[in-house]
């Protein structure tokens, strides 16, 4: 078992920026491929950055491509979400994953996640 715990969300004006953090406890944190995912209120989860097992590989979603970053740091056992140039649209619950898959390629369908934080809400008000 792993667990996720986001945290960093908040309320900001469009054009701020926000860090999420998710922290892993549970298992060798290094072990997993990990990713970033929102859900906006009456919209399906939908993918936004992830990052493979051995932090070399990322992917993200064309809405979010040059504003956002993904990165993990192994010692702290903790994946971040650097956002930048937030728009409303970004407006979302952002939720944490993590996935045992070994691969070359970030990971970014949900279904291949199994374990999820709780989520941590991101506001941006125009």
């Amino acid at each position: 078992q792993v667990q996720l715990v986001e945290s960093g969300g908040g309320s900001v004006q469009a054009g701020g920026s926000l860090r999420l953090s998710c922290a892993a406890s549970g298992r060798p944190f290094s072990n997993y491929a990990m990713g970033w995912f929102r859900q906006a209120p009456g919209k399906e989860r939908e993918f936004v950055a992830a990052i493979n097992w051995r932090g070399v590989s990322t992917s993200y979603a064309g809405s979010v491509k040059g504003r956002f970053t993904i990165s993990r740091d192994n010692a702290k056992n903790t994946v971040y979400l650097q956002m930048n140039s937030l728009k409303p649209e970004d407006t979302a619950v952002y939720y944490c994953a993590a996935t045992n898959v070994k691969q070359t390629n970030a990971i970014t369908s949900w279904g291949e996640y199994d374990y999820w934080g709780q989520g941590t809400q991101v506001t941006v008000s125009s």
